[in-house]
């Protein structure tokens, strides 16, 4: 792989965010004349930017030392004479690995994190992955949106909570402690307890008033007798404003009353 040196450098010192960063110790070893080597471990610091792995002299420097390309290589623990060591292996059997030595376990376990997750091969199988998501979740959304919606069975249910029953839509309304009749001639619900067996009955009527000269009150107009005779709870008068109205005529017809005298007195 060839890499431009300049540019390189530029990325490893820009302002771009780094995904990872801190002092590791790395494994160096020098080879002398009489076919034996030492190793020694050199303190660097380190910068993870994507699939790069920059190494400086100080944490201050301007320019890497080092770069090592995160791609075709596992991370894995490793023994060596360093205690929390870990090694990057490369797949071609000629390369080195390239072991670091971390400050302490949590250090290690972050790097190992870090390096495992920064390769493109990573990052792709984790991006068909979410398009594997993706895809379950919108064809879900479209089997949702096509099903046909539940027909309504005529019943409210409770929008505060829907797991309670539905709502009656004409709940039973106690009027004058007797229950009321709908708008069909039928009860409005189940009989009544503790109500005369068991079973509605209307309401009593209004006492009449008397006059002023203590009889009784003249006879309605043939108009309001027959009202009177009908029950306010019957499917002509099962609504407020009905039931007002039938309470309302004796009252009407004693204002007419009331009215025509004052008319006679004052001719």
């Amino acid at each position: 792989m060839k890499l431009n040196e300049r540019s390189v450098a530029h990325y490893a010192t820009c302002d771009s965010p780094a995904d990872h960063t801190g002092f590791l110790r790395q494994r160096v070893e020098r080879h002398h004349h009489h076919a034996h080597h030492a190793t020694s471990y050199q303190r660097r610091w380190f910068v993870l930017k994507g699939n790069l792995l920059f190494y400086f002299e100080e944490r201050e420097s301007r320019e890497p030392m080092g770069l090592v390309v995160l791609e075709g290589c596992t991370v894995e623990l490793c023994e060596a004479a360093e205690e929390f060591a870990f090694a990057i292996r490369f797949d071609d059997a000629g390369a080195k690995a390239c072991v670091l030595v971390a400050d302490g376990q949590a250090a290690m376990e972050a790097w190992v994190k870090a390096l495992s997750r920064a390769s493109f091969d990573y990052m792709r199988l984790v991006v068909r992955e979410l398009e594997k998501q993706l895809e379950e979740a919108c064809k879900s959304l479209a089997a949702c949106r096509k099903s046909p919606r539940r027909s309504s069975s005529g019943r409210k249910r409770h929008l505060s909570n829907p797991a309670l029953g539905p709502v009656p839509e004409k709940p039973a309304v106690l009027e004058n402690g007797y229950c009321t009749w709908g708008s069909s001639g039928e009860p409005g619900g189940t009989p009544c307890p503790e109500r005369d067996g068991g079973y509605s009955k209307p309401p009593p009527l209004p006492p009449r008033r008397r006059s002023a000269g203590g009889s009784a009150a003249a006879s309605p107009a043939p108009g309001p007798a027959l009202a009177w005779q009908e029950s306010p709870v019957s499917p002509e008068t099962a609504c407020f404003s009905k039931l007002h109205n039938w309470y309302g005529q004796e009252i009407a017809v004693l204002r007419r009353e009331w009215l025509e005298r004052q008319r006679r007195g004052n001719l």
